[in-house]
């Protein structure tokens, strides 16, 4: 039997400008998927989402962090991707969504369709954007264990992920995330500030819930037709309701618990479709000793996915019962 194939597709945290630009030059479908959502974008938000991606001012290293172009690009960059992937004939045969990934996820088996998809992240970073006060989400390599122990944490902020046992984001108030960076850098504790500009899965972003959620009543939401396993509650989703779409906005992500649920099934190569590889790295550190060969990679901020892409349809030809 052939190794099972699970597309990862991550969140706010994971973008940076000129993502996929490899790709967008020399992947005719993956380019042709991206002018067709960046058309929809515009159509609804009168904006190019492309052109705040791939703008020349725009330096690799400069922050990505306006949610109205940083929601939308992500989706745009991961759907590309996964759609391009499935054109060679590389198509999962399960998918893992974490937190705005979920909505790449839904797309790809069919819980919702690519458009309503992409209308809901753009309906997300409206209304977070209208009714929601600027927050800060910080990572914390340490024992998860610290967040409990460390009443600056715990008083200031909330767990929004426990990634891998030595890996936890903490979400709040911008004041009180710097107070526990000034801490942390004192205790020699390494930590890095995310890309973001609102405090996702915590408190700060409850004023959304409302509008949001009358929003998503009146999207079509239909049955995965590819298992679909959500990072918001760690379990593979059947009966997906419209609230779902809130949750992973505001629960906690449970990555770990989400990629143990697949492992248990069958063990499969993981291929992270986000752009930064970040599902791969928590990947990694989550699965046994021995594992790195089944968890690849494609976009990075190297641009080497042309490189990444036929490694991955390589070990995909080799694999006994698979041919694309």
């Amino acid at each position: 039997m052939s190794q099972p194939i699970v597309f990862m597709f991550s969140g706010q945290g994971s973008q940076y400008y000129h993502m996929g630009k490899e790709l967008f030059a020399h992947n005719a479908v993956f380019r042709q998927k991206m002018l067709d959502l960046d058309d929809f974008a515009a159509s609804r938000f009168g904006v190019s989402v492309l052109k705040e991606i791939y703008h020349t001012a725009n330096r690799l290293s400069d922050p990505f962090d306006r949610l109205l172009f940083s929601h939308p690009a992500i989706f745009m960059a991961e759907y590309a991707l996964a759609y391009a992937l499935e054109q060679k004939g590389i198509r999962p045969d399960c998918v893992i969504g974490a937190s705005l990934g979920e909505y790449a996820a839904a797309a790809v088996s069919g819980v919702l369709s690519p458009e309503d998809a992409l209308d809901c992240v753009l309906e997300q970073a409206e209304i977070i954007t209208e009714t929601c006060r600027n927050g800060s989400m910080l990572a914390v390599l340490g024992n998860p264990k610290l967040y409990q122990d460390d009443p600056l944490l715990h008083e200031n902020s909330e767990l929004a992920a426990v990634n891998y046992q030595s890996h936890f984001v903490i979400s709040g108030e911008r004041g009180h995330i710097r107070k526990i960076i000034d801490d942390l850098r004192e205790k020699q504790i390494p930590h890095q500030l995310l890309p973001v500009s609102y405090g996702f899965h915590s408190a700060m972003v409850d004023q959304a819930e409302h509008p949001y959620k009358r929003f998503l009543a009146r999207k079509s939401i239909r049955t995965p037709f590819i298992p679909f396993i959500s990072s918001a509650t760690g379990e593979a989703e059947t009966d997906i309701q419209a609230d779902f779409f809130w949750n992973v906005v505001r629960k906690p992500i449970r990555f770990r618990e989400a990629l143990q649920v697949a492992e248990s099934r069958e063990k499969g190569l993981y291929i992270d479709a986000g752009p930064s590889g970040t599902l791969a790295a928590f990947a990694k550190q989550i699965l046994p000793a021995g594992s790195a060969e089944r968890i690849r990679t494609i976009m990075t901020p190297f641009h080497k996915e042309q490189t990444h892409l036929q490694q991955i349809e390589d070990i995909i030809l080799s694999s006994p019962g698979r041919r694309l």
